[in-house]
């Protein structure tokens, strides 16, 4: 099939079928973080840590970490913050992609929390 042909037909099928992700609420960018653990056998209201993310001076919201066990509620959106939930054993993942990576989104979509690097990368750059 030639080169233009399978364009056009790429164009046409994407109009149809929009495959790029759904993102209800704009993304926002996060430049500093701060990290609290919690004692005790039960943490902190069913938490064992929690990292508060902000732009700038402004919360954006919250990942708290679970112990297996703890009680594990769904994401959530609440007055423009974001609160996402994860095992205690992401957390090292997380301060990971904190300390390491930049441009990082933070957003609500479909019921779910969205943390991550928000470029591309190059394979192998060995990090």
């Amino acid at each position: 099939m030639p080169l233009q042909l399978r364009i056009n037909l790429w164009q046409s099928i994407s109009q149809v079928n929009d495959f790029s992700p759904k993102i209800h609420n704009a993304m926002a960018s996060v430049t500093k973080y701060h990290v609290l653990f919690y004692g005790t056998p039960d943490g902190y209201q069913d938490n064992r840590a929690q990292i508060a993310l902000y732009d700038g001076a402004t919360v954006l919201g919250y990942v708290r970490f679970h112990d297996a066990g703890m009680p594990f509620p769904n994401d959530s959106q609440s007055g423009g913050r974001i609160t996402m939930h994860l095992p205690s054993d992401m957390f090292q993942n997380v301060i990971d992609v904190l300390r390491n990576e930049s441009p990082i989104q933070y957003y609500f979509s479909a019921g779910h929390a969205f943390l991550g690097f928000a470029g591309t990368e190059p394979v192998g750059e060995g990090e």
